[in-house]
């Protein structure tokens, strides 16, 4: 039976993962366990639980709760769902339900990257990518185009952060990933070491195009992204099996980090 609790208070301690700006603090809310993340609309709140991971409570505008959230709390059985006018749940959570449903769930141990890359082929790499909409992205372009994996360095963002859920449609949820135990340029020796060869995506002049076939031979590549504006450190792009870039015209000289995996993925994915 749904456990439907109307929202009078919204200071009430239950609230605060709702109510919480900073991702930091969900991120240690079991500490020493793992922590919580907050999975935005439907789609991606369905995604989550066929995925495996466990709901603690959800928020939802009223009209969803017998509307387009119904199958959801049926398959979160009895965890609270919190409900309120539009306005009052704006008021909650600092920004407006277009989408119309909040999950809180809790995080599951990461595999270490041996265990997710053992059969992988084709992965990428996210080097202190901080921009949490470029994070969802690359997820999303991954996950679509047939790679196997992400990984990547601590200094990037987390891929439960609410709004790199909400880009990635969810697909953090389907594609393995884990962070590396080293950061860069360390963990080019990490991934040599489990077999792949590794291409940075830089400009250089000593690239080769995206399209070359010694690229597309490799049984195992692992492509690495670099973040905005500085992109991949020069020890990383120095010790790299590759150094490829996407050919350009009217004197573009770059495309976005999040855009540029997608014609990378495409090109360079298994076929």
């Amino acid at each position: 039976m749904a456990n439907i609790i109307t929202v009078d208070d919204i200071s009430v301690p239950e609230l605060f993962p709702f109510r919480s700006t900073s991702e930091a603090q969900l991120l240690h809310y079991f500490e020493p366990e793992e922590g919580i993340f907050i999975a935005e609309s439907p789609k991606v709140i369905r995604t989550a639980l066929a995925a495996g991971y466990e709901p603690l409570s959800l928020l939802m505008e009223k009209k969803y709760i017998e509307g387009q959230g119904s199958d959801i709390i049926e398959k979160c059985g009895n965890i609270p769902v919190y409900t309120a006018p539009s306005e009052q749940l704006t008021e909650l959570t600092g920004f407006r339900l277009t989408l119309g449903a909040l999950c809180a769930m809790r995080r599951r141990p990461l595999p270490t990257p041996e265990e997710i890359l053992s059969g992988a082929e084709r992965i990428a790499v996210l080097e202190d990518i901080m921009n949490q909409t470029n994070v969802g992205a690359i997820f999303r372009s991954a996950a679509a185009l047939g790679f196997d994996a992400v990984v990547l360095t601590h200094a990037s963002s987390d891929p439960l952060y609410r709004r790199s859920i909400r880009v990635s449609m969810g697909t953090v949820f389907q594609i393995p990933w884990t962070y590396l135990s080293s950061g860069a340029p360390d963990y080019i020796e990490e991934l040599h070491s489990l077999g792949f060869s590794t291409a940075a995506m830089a400009l250089r002049k000593d690239t080769v195009t995206i399209s070359d076939e010694k690229l597309r031979s490799e049984k195992k590549l692992a492509v690495i992204l670099g973040t905005e504006g500085e992109g991949l450190c020069e020890q990383t792009i120095s010790a790299s099996d590759y150094t490829i870039k996407i050919p350009m015209a009217h004197g573009v000289d770059s495309l976005n980090v999040a855009a540029a995996s997608a014609v990378a993925f495409w090109e360079l994915g298994k076929r």
